[in-house]
């Protein structure tokens, strides 16, 4: 998105520039082989005026259908409007059509539960598309053997997960059975969401701000209701058990909490600790996305009973496919009912054989490229925070761990050093500006790719705050979300190398700032 005139027309939603996207983050904009498969499937079966999303699931195209159809939607479509129909390529795939004025009232699910269909899976079926027919019996789908990769990954990440845990050794070990995949991150975190509230029919809290998303996904999914405590704060956790008491009064329980360890984009670090505590206390499920941190620093199974992590991120790191993960702790109290759950009820493996063969090769140097990451975060994060005590800088304040007051819950919790993997801080940082001009001079200067990614081999940056929430800043701000941040997601390149880029925009963004004499320092 180049130049901040770009951006603000993003924010609008301005057709034109969507129009201009060749390829953009895949839950956005479906990448061209997709939407060239969805294209030939319109000419061939659709009617004029018809859309559609691909599927890989009966289940996840049924949970369209249902998402564009549901009384919750502005606009509902009628249920004679959204049909699901199959298809058999060289595998089976399952079209949801509906008319293409109706798109904004279907979108909804195709972004934020993350369910459809990959890159490969649509490239394989361009190839395969002479054989393209529609099923309308009960004939089986194409027998295909399930590639050996899934269940390397299954014990690679179970591994990783064990190894060098924070704490004393677990009697209990994550076994490749207790790994699942799902073909995104949000589908991961939609379908524990979707699992818990049909088990358990009560509230749920989102503790801590969260990627926009998962916000996403509590406000068009969740029927019981649900409490956002977007801060993470101490004083949060005070406001949280108040809530779960009001709720017992009257009979309701809560049945979840969700949080990210740290949050994005503040980077801000939950007390895991107490909040354990409270679930022990109160009998909820604690769910723990622990992206931003990453397994390979963050060891959070001393508290969570569900780990949900986008594997897209820093386990791939290489911005060429999707993927996400569910972990089920074995030494969870709620293990063998949720073990249950998963078995009977919502798992099928949707991710596609060639997106997790390619997993399986981006992931074995995952340790040697988060060494990378983590030394270019906390380098380029201690530059930027000597800068903020200097009355002459555009920098105002740094969002990361190490700068935090919440840097206790985040190293409470971290893995212990071992000869082949000193643990990190992550990735991802966040730094704000002392006004919108300075913003804007960074951004039109700084010469790094734009984009809402994060872990990639490439240094990301992107004004999170605009251009995700420039319609509700006055909401987004009480959770210390401002538009004068910048979200910043470091790659593997040289670390002199990033400080210089920075060093070079962040000239233009000083001069841009008018400066009151006697500017105190962010705290």
């Amino acid at each position: 998105m180049p130049g901040w005139d770009f951006l603000l027309r993003f924010v609008e939603k301005d057709p034109e520039i969507f129009s201009m996207f060749k390829n953009m983050y895949p839950r956005i904009i479906p990448h061209r082989d997709v939407a060239q498969f969805t294209k030939i499937m319109l000419e061939k079966y659709g009617a004029e005026g018809q859309n559609a999303f691909l599927f890989s699931s009966s289940k996840a195209a049924e949970g369209c259908k249902a998402y564009g159809i549901s009384s919750l939607r502005e606009n509902a479509l009628k249920e004679d409007e959204i049909s699901v129909r199959v298809f058999d390529v060289h595998t089976r795939i399952y079209a949801v059509f509906f008319p293409a004025q109706k798109f904004p009232e279907v979108f909804g699910y195709y972004s934020n539960a993350g369910f459809a269909i990959s890159s490969r899976l649509g490239e394989d079926c361009l190839k395969h598309i002479d054989s393209l027919r529609e099923v309308t019996d009960n004939s089986p789908p194409p027998h295909i053997v399930p590639s050996p990769a899934h269940a390397v990954l299954k014990k690679r990440i179970a591994g990783l997960l064990e190894r060098a845990p924070a704490g004393p050794p677990r009697t209990k070990k994550v076994s490749p059975d207790d790994v699942y995949f799902f073909p995104t991150g949000m589908a991961a975190i939609y379908s524990v969401h979707q699992m818990l509230q049909a088990r358990y029919k009560a509230a749920s809290v989102l503790f801590g701000f969260a990627f926009h998303s998962t916000i996403h996904v509590f406000e068009d999914w969740d029927s019981t209701g649900f409490k956002f405590l977007g801060l993470g704060t101490a004083e949060d956790i005070e406001t949280l058990e108040q809530y779960i008491e009001a709720e017992s009064k009257e009979g309701r329980k809560v049945h979840a909490v969700y949080l990210e360890f740290p949050s994005n984009p503040l980077i801000v670090t939950p007390d895991l600790v107490r909040l354990r505590k409270l679930a022990d206390r109160y009998h909820f499920a604690l769910v723990v996305d622990d992206t931003i941190g990453s397994f390979c620093n963050v060891d959070v199974l001393e508290a969570a009973d569900i780990i949900v992590t986008s594997l897209t991120k820093s386990f791939s790191g290489y911005s060429d496919l999707m993927c996400g993960g569910v972990v089920l702790n074995p030494s969870s109290s709620l293990y063998a009912e949720l073990k249950d759950e998963f078995s009977k009820s919502i798992y099928t493996n949707d991710f596609y054989d060639a997106d997790a063969e390619a997993l399986e090769i981006n992931s074995r140097d995952y340790l040697e490229r988060s060494t990378v990451l983590n030394n270019n975060a906390q380098k380029l994060t201690e530059y930027l925070q000597n800068l903020t005590l200097d009355p002459t800088s555009s920098v105002a304040k740094v969002w990361y761990p190490t700068v935090l007051p919440s840097l206790i819950n985040y190293e409470a919790f971290m893995r212990t050093k071992t000869e082949d993997f000193t643990p990190g801080y992550g990735c991802l940082f966040s730094v704000e500006f002392i006004n919108i001009e300075a913003t804007k001079a960074f951004y039109e200067n700084v010469q790094f790719h734009i984009g809402p990614h994060l872990g990639a081999h490439l240094t990301l940056v992107m004004p999170y705050t605009k251009g995700l929430y420039g319609k509700q800043l006055e909401w987004a701000e009480q959770y210390h979300l401002k538009e004068t941040q910048m979200r910043v997601s470091v790659g593997l390149e040289d670390t002199e190398t990033l400080i210089q880029v920075f060093k070079n925009a962040l000239e233009v963004a000083d001069k841009a700032i008018a400066k009151e004499p006697g500017k105190e320092p962010a705290v």
